[in-house]
């Protein structure tokens, strides 16, 4: 395995009740708060009143940026940034899933800056010091955002999406009530499993000698948990042990426990970041369409052992066969999870989606350079994958 360094310092409140402690949290970096927030499921099902109760009687000063984009558009964190430097902002509120966390880093980052523009850092690559204090109310359980050190934004002018990272990105605190995520369509539901179920696949997973034992079986426990309790939660939405093992299996496959030393390139990330930059399209429902193929496509002699490990540990696939063969079998078993379990249509075709931005989609998904991996992608490569999602 390879050397790395564990730092994670979100302070998390799991659990019913735990929102109560928001004002103290809050406190402890000011009184004047921008809360962020997206389309305004939180006033139909309370949490903005519950928020707004607990701001007022603490005697917090309550700003806000409604209007979140699923996939966060940085005119919008811009927006926040405004926001921040005129109203002299302490901290930053954020309630939602990972698109609303994601942007309210970004509005964190830019409001530290002079120009107050996200994308100077976003297209810069820059690695993010500095940024007024985020506390993020998680009600999706996906993208990881809420324990993380990393924000996804996208420029539609120019059909890029690209991460935004830092130190300075990690929340400061997270409160996780799984009661908050009872309202979520099915659609959000599932889109929002399989992109847990990602997160460790395509960042950790597939990773040779670089891991030990007791990272690749939590990696593999966090599959099996989305796996499990993903049907329950869109059976049975109220269901409270389905919903909080998802939020918790959430923050596990990104918050860099699993790591070890084992993170590669995230093909799977880089291909539908592009989706969903020219085609605005629901992350995880593009991930889900990505990956067996992306599977399909790196079997062979070398990486079959663990693509059939997969399907043994996650997905129950009997020992002993040939393991080309058993590898195959799990990529039918992600397939049939993807499609059937989760009900995601399978191919780009169904979502309108034709060749036409094949290649330079391709191109900027590597970067002008190449995807690392199991198997390393060129814009060939990646352009052939597309092909096979149609």
């Amino acid at each position: 395995m390879n050397d790395f360094v564990f730092h994670n310092p979100d302070k998390v409140y799991f659990g019913r009740g735990q929102i109560e402690h928001l004002p103290e949290e809050l406190l402890k970096y000011g009184r004047k708060v921008l809360l962020v927030y997206g389309g305004g499921s939180i006033k139909q099902n309370g949490i903005y009143d519950t928020v707004a109760r607990l701001l007022q009687t603490s005697g917090i000063e309550m700003f806000e940026l409604a209007g979140v984009e699923p996939n966060p558009r940085y005119t919008t964190a811009n927006k926040g940034a405004a926001i921040c430097k005129q109203e002299n902002i302490d901290v930053i509120l954020a309630v939602g899933g990972g698109s609303v966390i994601d942007c309210a880093k970004g509005v964190a980052a830019a409001a530290m800056t002079a120009s107050g523009d996200v994308w100077e850092l976003v297209s810069n690559r820059v690695w993010v010091t500095e940024a007024l204090p985020v506390v993020a109310v998680l009600t999706n359980a996906a993208t990881g955002s809420e324990m993380d050190t990393w924000a996804v934004i996208s420029n539609q002018d120019t059909n890029e999406k690209i991460g935004l990272g830092g130190s300075a990105l990690i929340p400061k605190a997270a409160f996780e009530n799984p009661e908050y995520s009872f309202s979520l369509p099915t659609y959000q539901t599932a889109c929002g499993a399989f992109d847990i179920f990602n997160h460790v696949l395509d960042n950790y997973y597939l990773a040779g000698d670089a891991t030990f034992d007791m990272v690749l079986e939590f990696q593999e426990a966090v599959m099996r948990t989305v796996v499990k309790w993903a049907p329950m939660a869109m059976r049975q939405p109220d269901s409270y042990e389905a919903r909080a093992n998802l939020m918790w299996a959430s923050s596990m496959a990104l918050n860099t426990v699993l790591d070890g030393g084992t993170v590669h390139g995230c093909a799977c990330h880089a291909m539908e970041h592009e989706l969903s930059a020219y085609y605005d399209i629901t992350h995880g429902h593009g991930l889900a369409i990505v990956t067996p193929r992306w599977l399909k496509y790196i079997l062979d002699s070398t990486t079959a052992p663990a693509i059939y490990r997969l399907g043994v540990k996650v997905f129950g696939i009997e020992e002993g066969l040939e393991v080309v063969k058993g590898a195959e079998k799990a990529i039918d078993a992600v397939s049939d999870f993807c499609f059937n379990t989760l009900g995601l249509t399978a191919t780009l075709s169904e979502l309108g989606i034709d060749d036409k931005h094949f290649k330079d989609m391709a191109e900027h998904a590597c970067f002008g350079g190449s995807i690392s991996g199991p198997k390393t992608l060129t814009p060939s490569d990646v352009e052939a994958i597309y092909r096979m999602c149609l």
